[in-house]
């Protein structure tokens, strides 16, 4: 895992895209257009957590280096150099992969 100079803040987690097969079985390569949003990424930072009605910190369910699985649409996309990175609230991430 890369260092990268972003972190998130609040409740917010830091994820990056994990790079999927660009071929199928039968060696058909899928254009850029005809991909699909990828929905697995990797935990890269957290941000300083969630508090609750009485002032408490709230811990993540996630960890840095997790796999996981987040909603199609949320969050919000970053680029930074050549990588793509996505910031997402802790509510949209569906499912910890593996």
């Amino acid at each position: 895992m890369a260092k990268v100079n972003i972190k998130p803040l609040g409740d917010r987690v830091l994820l990056e895209i994990c790079e999927n097969e660009d071929q199928m079985k039968g060696g058909i390569l899928i254009p850029d257009t005809a991909k699909e949003k990828p929905q697995e990424y990797m935990v890269i930072a957290l941000g300083t957590g969630k508090t609750d009605d009485k002032g408490k910190k709230v811990p993540f369910d996630v960890k840095v280096g997790d796999k996981v699985l987040t909603s199609r649409y949320g969050g919000t996309e970053v680029k930074v150099g050549d990588k793509e990175y996505k910031v997402v609230g802790c509510d949209d991430i569906l499912a910890i992969v593996g």
